[in-house]
């Protein structure tokens, strides 16, 4: 999408992304290396000292790509995702040093990450406030809701002479009835490079949904998951659940030994769910509820009566989730995915909703992104709007959407949020 700069020239300068990674070398590349070698410079092995300069840079180099494909998704341009950015981009490269056994100055990374963390941190806060797009909306159709919308700053246009000057772009409901006068603006702003949005492009944007009402204004191949990272999250889910397997493990088992000692009866929580294309199986969480309490309910509601004092606190920091990486290892579900529901609820959604067996074309997932932006819902409004993020998750299934899936998770962790 097109961007309006607000700010002097020092402003545009940092926002521009050859500049913004060339300052980011300097601070986080040479300046350690310049404030170590004084300092050890007897026992600095020349060898040592250039390969820890390449690692650094690698390693710089591939955390500004991260940030940069991670903060195009709605929410993403949040200086917290700095952090998982360059934390992932120093972990890749430290084990490929580890794993081809090569020497390289421990210090001299740390300093190196920590100085890239605070420095695309203060970027990101500057793109932030920076940057803002400016849209000229055409009265016509349903383009004029697009004013309620936060992110961007909206004009509804008074006559098709309106001047376009200031304006990232021109937003527009390109399947209403307009004039031709209206329509001889529009051209005339493509021929002037204005770009013209449809409305529902802008709004999928700014919110991460995608909306579906009518199958004839859709096109299902835009929504098809690419099947060769639907292979790659696979091998990636297994790698991942092996590699916590202790961590998890000992949570799961700290959690269901508090569970036997302060509740009594079962300690796991089993239920039909409905997954990937369709297929009915069994998730396993720790019991949350007291025991024959999910009977005959469906929905989960804030302040649940049902749910114990302990259950509620395993909720909030999603403990209870964790022995699902059974269903992991058995290709039930993924890491990130649509949640599972229960099979009642599943076709109850079906019978009330469009397209909503849809969501099954990928695995679900212990978080998602309808889970880390709208929380845990179940009344079937809030259950539309959560279809609409799903969707938008199936039309940009990747690593950098999963990327900002996990980051957003551990800030849903810490807050709390969602959790019912």
């Amino acid at each position: 999408m097109s961007r309006r700069y607000r700010g002097g020239g020092w402003v545009r300068f940092l926002v521009r992304t050859r500049y913004q990674v060339a300052l980011g070398l300097l601070v986080a590349v040479l300046l350690p290396a310049v404030l170590r070698t004084p300092l050890h410079f007897l026992d600095i092995q020349v060898q040592s000292a250039s390969r820890t300069l390449i690692g650094t840079t690698i390693a710089v180099l591939l955390g500004a790509y991260f940030v940069k494909r991670i903060t195009i998704y709605p929410g993403g341009h949040t200086p917290f995702y700095a952090v998982p950015a360059f934390a992932s981009a120093f972990a890749l490269v430290i084990m490929l040093f580890f794993f081809f056994r090569i020497d390289y100055s421990r210090i001299q990374f740390l300093l190196s990450f920590a100085l890239a963390v605070t420095y695309f941190f203060m970027v990101l806060r500057l793109e932030r406030r920076a940057l803002r797009q400016h849209y000229l909306v055409l009265p016509f159709g349903a383009a004029p809701a697009l004013a309620d919308l936060d992110g961007a700053d909206w004009d509804i246009a008074g006559a098709p002479d309106s001047s376009l000057a200031g304006f990232s772009a021109v937003a527009a409901d390109l399947r209403s009835d307009m004039p031709p006068e209206w329509e001889r603006m529009i051209a005339t702003a493509a021929l002037g490079g204005v770009p013209v949005y449809h409305w529902k492009q802008l709004a999928e944007s700014l919110t991460g949904r995608v909306t579906i009402e009518h199958l004839s204004e859709n096109n299902f191949g835009s929504l098809m998951p690419s099947s060769l990272y639907l292979r790659f999250q696979r091998l990636g889910d297994i790698a991942i659940t092996i590699l916590t397997l202790p961590l998890t493990a000992l949570l799961i088992g700290a959690g269901a030994l508090i569970i036997k000692l302060t509740e009594g009866g079962p300690v796991l929580f089993r239920q039909q769910r409905v997954g990937y294309r369709g297929e009915v199986f069994t998730v396993i969480k720790l019991r949350t509820m007291r025991e024959g309490a999910h009977e005959g309910h469906a929905f989960t509601e804030a302040d649940d009566p049902r749910i114990t004092p302990l259950g509620r606190w395993l909720r909030r920091y999603r403990v209870d989730e964790l022995p699902q990486i059974v269903n992991i290892l058995r290709g039930e579900m993924s890491w990130i995915g649509p949640r599972p529901e229960a099979v009642p609820l599943s076709k109850w959604y079906e019978s009330q909703i469009p397209f909503y067996s849809y969501r099954h074309i990928v695995r679900p997932g212990i978080t998602g992104w309808a889970a880390v932006n709208q929380g845990n819902v179940a009344r079937l409004e809030a259950a539309t709007g959560k279809l609409q993020y799903d969707f938008y998750y199936i039309k940009h299934f990747s690593l950098w959407l999963d990327l900002l899936i996990v980051a957003k998770t551990l800030r849903t962790i810490a807050t709390g949020f969602g959790a019912r």
